[in-house]
């Protein structure tokens, strides 16, 4: 019997490495589509530049899904060139892949879409859920652009669904080893007034949102992939402190988190702006999280 397959555009990074490995186990065949591919075992990496068609398109034919992770990291100073970059690589993956179903008799069954929370901009404490407006920053106005062009494609065969990743925590990617990093160095103060909130998700409970996705005939439209309880900053990182066993650290000003910023390449907002999000359309579908608290989930990733 032939193996069902599943099409991981942009599925070399953390999330997509932590979904390749979950589909194996549950006896998927996994083709990952990157720009740079190398032999692996377990599953074949496909060359791809994530904007024009070429050879990678015969592996949709008859793929059960097809998911695209694709997008330059957001981890840089949003420079208007930066942002045009991060938007391009968003909005070029979406209409290539659109495309390319009209060059396959048989498209994916499914076809699951990153997107991000940050499609609701700083939302400070308001609580947002799947039918919250776009915000009106760069990050959200990227993410609106990027959510568009998914639900423009004519794809009259296939089920489509788009995911809102939240801070995603994990041992191999993500933010949580740089805040671990500078958390063990007795760096691991609250960001700014540390009362701007954080939508995190464990790796476990995200790459199984995904696979319930793919497997789900009746889930389909927007989902926020967050956890049940969103945290602030101040809190995270005391519950980060205890997880590593590092006493109390001071609290980081803005203007040093600003300096701060700048110095490693990154973006003050990234730290400073808050994401208040719930899962609200996941939770009605039934999804059960096996990390509801941010204290085992921290605790799993850092001791175990």
């Amino acid at each position: 019997m032939n193996m069902k397959r599943v099409v991981l555009a942009g599925g070399s990074g953390f999330i997509g490495q932590a979904l390749a490995k979950v589909l194996l186990v549950r006896g998927y065949e996994v083709v990952v589509l990157t720009r740079s591919p190398r032999k692996r075992t377990g599953f074949s990496e496909v060359e791809w530049d994530g904007t024009h068609l070429g050879e990678w398109i015969q592996f949709l034919n008859g793929a059960e899904a097809i998911v695209n992770l694709t997008g330059r990291n957001v981890n840089c100073p949003h420079t208007p060139e930066n942002i045009q970059e991060i938007l391009e690589s968003r909005v070029n993956s979406v209409r290539a892949i659109a495309l390319s179903f009209i060059h396959v008799k048989t498209p994916p069954r499914v076809w699951v879409q990153a997107s991000a929370v940050g499609f609701y901009g700083d939302t400070k404490d308001r609580l947002c859920d799947e039918s919250s407006p776009a915000g009106n920053d760069a990050l959200a106005g990227v993410c609106k652009l990027w959510e568009d062009a998914f639900n423009s494609a004519d794809t009259p065969k296939t089920r489509r669904a788009a995911l809102r990743i939240g801070f995603v925590l994990g041992r191999n990617g993500g933010a949580l080893p740089v805040l671990s990093k500078l958390t063990k160095w007795f760096l691991g103060g609250s960001a700014g007034n540390g009362k701007q909130f954080i939508s995190w998700i464990h790796i476990a409970d995200l790459t199984r949102m995904l696979l319930d996705i793919i497997e789900r005939e009746n889930l389909s439209g927007t989902f926020n992939a967050v956890g049940l309880n969103p945290e602030t900053n101040r809190f995270f990182m005391r519950e980060l402190r205890h997880a590593l066993r590092r006493p109390w650290s001071p609290p980081v000003p803005e203007f040093a988190v600003r300096l701060g910023a700048r110095w490693m390449g990154s973006e003050p907002s990234l730290a400073l702006a808050s994401q208040c999000c719930a899962p609200i359309r996941f939770l009605e579908a039934g999804f059960e999280f096996q990390f509801q608290k941010l204290r085992p989930a921290l605790e799993n990733l850092c001791r175990g």
